[in-house]
């Protein structure tokens, strides 16, 4: 009987824990799913832009961005770090330049959360890709965040505009946008679809090749490393319905993004 009762006792201690990781690993997930989350977290996103010029060549982007958190979340901050492999596009083979590109910081004052979350603040690029790999051109300009949750839905939007104000004179002038729209569906034990398409448009150029404009979609999900550590995985594929003479085709996307709430330091 004794036995009886400590194995019974054991086993509902386990499933309290596998319950309550569960509900943690479905909070979490939603989380995962707000820019303006409060928890720090370190993406890591590769793009890899396919079928550029006449030779179908791809360049790949490394983008390490950490999202830090300040003042109990009503400060987020956001830096891209991009890694950039930049193919020969007159070839069919050879690599042109590899390294850092832009370096871009964005700063948002999130207001206390509410049904409706929004956040503004200021994004700046930083010219560390030289005259390979980027502007050599600082520029800045307004960005905007918004979005809603209900229930086991995220629909958002992230837009900015930088000018360039500096830099190198005989480069051209900087005027670009870029419009990140993301739709994420939670699924259940952390997984997840969405489509998270980035639509830029640089204002410099003809109406012709003004735009990128990629549809598609993908899945994710979220794990516990250890039990404890969140590690955010999710893959999609988008294809440029919309975009210049000289532009990619195709848009593969992976993301290995560890998160790093506030209850994870607690004992």
């Amino acid at each position: 009987m004794k036995k009886t009762t400590i194995i019974v006792f054991v086993l509902s201690a386990l499933l309290f824990q596998l319950s309550l990781a569960q509900d943690n690993k479905e909070a979490l997930s939603q989380q995962a799913a707000n820019p303006l989350a409060d928890l720090m977290s370190f993406p890591f996103q590769n793009n890899l832009n396919m079928n550029y010029g006449p030779y179908d060549r791809n360049m790949n982007i490394l983008n390490i961005q950490p999202v830090i958190p300040f003042a109990d979340g009503r400060i987020i901050t956001r830096t891209i770090l991009p890694i950039v492999r930049i193919p020969n596009f007159a070839s069919e083979d050879g690599i042109a330049a590899s390294g850092l590109s832009d370096i871009v910081f964005t700063a948002f004052y999130a207001p206390a959360n509410q049904p409706f979350t929004w956040g503004f603040g200021p994004v700046l690029e930083i010219p560390t890709g030289g005259a390979e790999r980027g502007t050599q051109k600082w520029s800045a300009g307004p960005s905007f965040v918004a979005l809603l949750q209900p229930e086991d839905w995220t629909f958002g939007v992230l837009v900015n505009n930088a000018w360039s104000f500096a830099g190198k004179e005989e480069r051209a002038d900087v005027n670009h946008m870029l419009l990140n729209l993301f739709i994420v569906r939670q699924l259940g034990n952390g997984w997840y679809v969405n489509s998270t398409p980035i639509i830029t448009a640089d204002w410099t150029a003809d109406e012709e090749n003004r735009w990128i404009v990629p549809i598609g979609a993908g899945a994710g999900k979220l794990v516990l490393l250890g039990g404890k550590l969140p590690l955010n995985l999710q893959t999609q594929l988008y294809y440029n319905a919309v975009r210049p003479d000289f532009g990619p085709e195709w848009q593969w996307r992976v993301q290995v993004q560890f998160l790093l709430p506030k209850s994870i330091f607690k004992k």
